[in-house]
């Protein structure tokens, strides 16, 4: 298995246990939102996905505490893309 895709299903599982707990409820409140716009399942998590790569990203690159708030800000803004 590649390393992409092994980040990608270990992304995914931190999403499935998100929704899951409803913990952030912004996940599943995001979730549902870009499903109702006609999003399948796959598009929804790889789009949260990229939501929760900028986090990890800046936790493991730059050594910074995870910012849930920045998280929360780019869930709410999905379909645009996070990068901030």
């Amino acid at each position: 298995m590649e390393t992409n895709e092994i980040l990608r299903e270990q992304i995914f599982e931190i999403i499935k246990n998100q929704l899951r707990d409803n913990d952030p409820p912004e996940t599943k409140i995001t979730y549902d939102r870009l499903i109702l716009n006609g999003f399948n399942d796959f598009q929804t998590r790889q789009m949260i996905g990229q939501c929760l790569a900028v986090e990890l990203f800046d936790v493991m690159k730059n050594g910074k505490p995870y910012n849930n708030e920045r998280y929360i800000k780019n869930l709410l803004a999905l379909p645009k893309e996070p990068f901030e």
